[in-house]
């Protein structure tokens, strides 16, 4: 008789624990914990400038931008990660059991990688789409001059554009404007 290796489960205060004083970034999701990848150069640009990019339009206004080390949980799902960009309006609502990982942001923006690009666009994006105040995803290509926004209607299904060369897109729930030549010019690519 064989017997199957099991993975060991993790509980969410478990993965808060290792994830505090870990060299990584972790993603947690149904008791396990997965390493996330590190982000090439071009990658790091890009999401940089999309937050360059919705920091200045945002000044002055109720609404705040985070980097990557700003910490998400998706409650409705138990998902907690790392979005390359976060926009949080008003003020940022803790995750009762993660003191410093956000449960309300209203916009996120992710940096495809080929690695990830699959996932991103499908179950993480079901699972962001689950967040009760999250009113626009944004998905930024990789390999090619593109931006896609998933826009949550007042009711129904969500919506989706695109932009691509010599395009702007906007994000209507926090008034600014991507200019997608712009990102990717100021990002080298």
């Amino acid at each position: 008789m064989t017997s199957v290796a099991r993975r060991r489960q993790y509980g969410y205060d478990e993965y808060l624990a290792l994830e505090e004083f870990a060299n990584v970034k972790h993603e947690f999701l149904d008791g396990e914990i997965y390493a996330m990848a590190g982000g090439t150069p071009e990658h790091a640009a890009l999401a940089a400038e999309v937050l360059t990019s919705l920091t200045l339009q945002l000044r002055g206004k109720s609404c705040r931008t985070y980097s990557s080390d700003l910490h998400v949980r998706v409650s409705e799902t138990g998902l907690a990660t790392y979005p390359d960009v976060t926009v949080v309006c008003g003020k940022p609502k803790l995750d009762p059991e993660g003191k410093n990982t956000v449960v309300n942001p209203t916009v996120i923006a992710e940096v495809l990688s080929p690695s990830t690009a699959s996932y991103d666009r499908t179950e993480k994006r079901e699972h962001y789409q689950r967040i009760p105040t999250l009113k626009e995803l944004v998905l930024v290509a990789h390999d090619e001059r593109k931006v896609e926004v998933y826009r949550r209607p007042k009711r129904g299904r969500w919506s989706h554009v695109a932009a691509g060369p010599g395009a702007s897109i906007t994000l209507t729930s926090i008034e600014c404007l991507l200019d997608v030549d712009a990102i990717y010019s100021a990002a080298g690519l």
